[in-house]
């Protein structure tokens, strides 16, 4: 497996997908929410559930066949201090800024109107796992916690 090349697509997925408002695809499951992204034997599809909270996986397969897969779980912590709108706003400038460097794993901190997001991850595309956050005021108002790698057969 090309890591290196499973990477650059990774990222270039998830910016074209929730972070670049992309189009839906038609629910893999009932009730789902689906973005997905294609180039060239490369595709990609996030899944997920809910909206203030919610719970999703990102799915890549390479020539049709399942490569890598990440599971996450998102939520908020403070409705008195971030609503879904704005830490969905605030994960998309923080993200975009981020992937903007070519990547989607490591630390990475971001100011904005709503908060201050933090992420924080351990491992590379082949093994991870990690937590984003959003802090109001100094108090943590929002996370997710994500994990993910390589599919063997």
């Amino acid at each position: 497996m090309d890591v290196a090349g499973l990477d650059r697509f990774i990222v270039l997925a998830k910016r074209q997908t929730y972070v670049g408002d992309g189009v839906k695809a038609a629910p893999s499951r009932s009730g789902a929410h689906d973005l997905t992204f294609t180039e060239g034997e490369w595709s990609y599809r996030d899944s997920y559930f809910g909206g203030t909270d919610f719970l999703g996986q990102e799915t890549v397969w390479l020539r049709d066949e399942p490569v890598w897969a990440m599971n996450y779980y998102g939520y908020i912590l403070r409705p008195e201090l971030i609503n879904a709108g704005r830490a969905g706003a605030t994960i998309k400038a923080a993200l975009s800024a981020m992937y903007a460097e070519g990547r989607f794993l490591g630390g990475f901190e971001w100011s904005g109107p709503h908060g201050v997001y933090r992420d924080s991850s351990t491992g590379d595309a082949a093994h991870f796992h990690g937590r984003e956050v959003i802090e109001v005021g100094g108090v943590e108002a929002y996370a997710l916690d994500y994990f993910g790698g390589l599919v063997k057969p």
